[in-house]
């Protein structure tokens, strides 16, 4: 089990940045895949971004490529979502969440574990 912690949410204007955080405080954290998925208000939640357990594989949605980046810093057990570039169609409640597959997957019900979600909104 993990318990994850999102962070680095706020308030910003369109075509500014803000970098979250997923943090856990199991080292197990390491062995899994981390996933950002996003929520707005009346929609449902869609995929943003996974990672590897060990950071070399990466997986985006086509419309967020180029602006957003995920990393993961595992001595700190922490994932990152830079984000930047940001769009009023930004805003959203967004969420990480931790795979136990064995293969890195954009579908969210393949993620157990979920943080409680850090709010992003972005004014024009």
């Amino acid at each position: 089990q993990v318990h994850l912690e999102e962070s680095g949410g706020g308030l910003v204007q369109a075509g500014g940045s803000l970098r979250l955080s997923c943090a856990a405080s199991e080292d197990t954290f390491t062995f899994y895949h981390i996933g950002w998925f996003r929520q707005a208000p009346r929609k449902e939640r869609e995929f943003v971004a996974s990672i590897s357990a060990s950071g070399t594989i990466t997986k985006y949605t086509d419309t967020l490529k180029g602006r957003f980046t995920i990393s993961r810093d595992n001595p700190k057990n922490t994932v990152y979502l830079q984000m930047i570039g940001l769009k009023p169609e930004d805003t959203a409640v967004y969420f990480c969440a931790a795979s136990t597959g064995l293969l890195l997957s954009q579908g969210h019900g393949d993620y157990r574990y979920w943080g409680q979600g850090t709010q992003v909104t972005v004014s024009s």
